[in-house]
């Protein structure tokens, strides 16, 4: 574990040796999202292909709801960590357990008991509503496994390792991609044959990911004893991430509002849609395998005092990204239906899919700036800023624009996408303004703390 040490020596190098198996855990996680529509694309209709659209982004929401609020797991055992507090650390990680079983098994009532209410709320098309039920059904119903597959993961970038994290999402990556074929292409089970690989793809990664990790040896004792709910611990775990949580959430609820809008346009615009969005998993990759790493790179800089440092990774990030995202936006913008048509083999919904895909590559110009801001914000603890951007972005930019583009767009998905990068320009605006403000806050507190003459 003294490796994973981020309080010393050159950034970008530690930066970038903890970012790949980040982005590589990022990229086989995509692609096990990915596979699902592309096995369902190949061997299934439309209706399937919209259904697993549908459902996938409802349950990515509340999965992404569970790894955000994770994200107070990760930077307090980050901090923990800097600040050489071990035991503490154990501790954390104990709470974090129980307060995540908990939510795990609440979702998955959710998720089973209100599949109809979902895809009705969706819009979901009346060709692919039943199969859309059961699609969020049966992966709502192991909630409880995709709780514990993302929880693993958290804990162990908060202690600066990202390499078991990448063992665990290849692991599940593996089996999803033989039950896909096998539950989809073989025996013909359709959108419900991937949401049933997806299952127990998760649940084989986590019991082989508990068995590697008894083998590695944590920088702290932990026993069963610190598996308990330890208010002190559980209110610090609920202040960090419970802005980020509601933030994620509430900008998933707008995409899920915007891909609302699409199913009502009809079956093909939401599987072009669906087949998009899968492609968007891929090409915005590296910007959100830096905002993860940031997170607990700065975390543990803060934690240390090490503030200089923090900000300048969070300028080294900027960069890297960025020459990243000039690369996705020239592929994704000229060569979109070449990207859409690994998913797909309906040309209409490969072309809706490029249209809608051409907002989304400006976006990628974009996002290195923002992903950036939030894991550093989130390191440093002002999680709450990082709140009330992502919701003015949703509900003061994002939705606004996608309805009016609805009504004087004439249908067009490039339109109606261009409402995410317009959320993007706002918030990135807000993250300047609000890192300027925070670093004159800082500046008056070292002067109040100069003795005087």
């Amino acid at each position: 574990m003294k490796n994973n040490d981020f309080t010393n020596g050159a950034i970008l190098p530690k930066l970038l040796k903890f970012m790949l198996p980040v982005l590589f855990a990022m990229f086989l996680q995509a692609m096990y999202g990915a596979v699902d529509l592309l096995v369902v694309g190949k061997f299934c209709t439309s209706a399937d292909v919209s259904a697993v659209s549908t459902g996938s982004q409802i349950i990515f929401t509340l999965t992404n709801l569970l790894v955000s609020f994770s994200m107070g797991i990760t930077v307090a055992v980050g901090q923990k960590i800097g600040q050489k507090r071990s035991d503490e650390a154990a501790q954390t990680i104990g709470t974090g357990l129980v307060i995540f079983a908990i939510l795990g098994v609440l979702f998955a009532v959710i998720s089973v008991l209100g599949a109809g209410l979902l895809a009705k709320v969706m819009q979901a098309p009346e060709e692919a509503f039943d199969v859309t039920v059961n699609y969020i059904r049966i992966c709502g119903s192991g909630f409880l496994i995709i709780t514990g597959y993302n929880l693993l993961g958290s804990i162990f970038r908060g202690l600066g390792d990202s390499k078991t994290p990448l063992i665990a999402v290849g692991i599940a990556c593996t089996f999803n991609i033989i039950g896909d074929l096998l539950f989809v292409a073989v025996f013909g089970f359709g959108a419900s044959g991937a949401a049933l690989a997806t299952v127990i793809a998760q649940l084989v990664s986590v019991v082989i990911s508990l068995l590697i990790i008894r083998r590695v040896k944590l920088p702290f004792e932990f026993h069963r004893s610190h598996i308990k709910l330890k208010k002190i611990n559980a209110v610090s775990i609920f202040r960090i991430g419970t802005p980020i949580a509601l933030q994620d959430f509430l900008v998933g609820i707008s995409f899920l509002v915007m891909l609302a809008i699409v199913n009502g346009i009809g079956v093909t615009a939401s599987a072009g849609v669906g087949v998009a969005e899968k492609v968007c998993a891929f090409i915005m990759l590296v910007p959100a395998a830096f905002m993860q790493s940031m997170s607990a790179f700065v975390a543990q800089n803060y934690g240390a005092g090490l503030i200089g440092r923090a900000k300048r990774s969070l300028r080294t990030g900027i960069i890297v990204s960025f020459i990243f995202g000039v690369i996705m936006f020239a592929l994704t913008f000229f060569h979109g239906d070449l990207l859409a048509g690994i998913f797909s083999n309906d040309r209409e919904a490969v072309m809706n899919a490029w249209d809608y895909l051409k907002a989304y590559a400006i976006d990628c110009l974009l996002t290195c700036f923002l992903f950036c801001f939030i894991g550093y914000f989130n390191g440093i603890q002002k999680t709450t800023f990082v709140m009330i951007q992502g919701i003015c972005g949703a509900f003061l930019v994002r939705i606004p624009v996608a309805f009016l583009m609805q009504h004087f767009g004439e249908g067009s998905l490039f339109l109606i996408g261009l409402a995410t990068p317009c959320s993007t320009i706002v918030q990135i605006i807000m993250c300047f303004v609000a890192y300027a403000g925070f670093r004159e806050q800082g500046n008056s507190r070292n002067l109040l703390k100069m003795p005087l003459p």
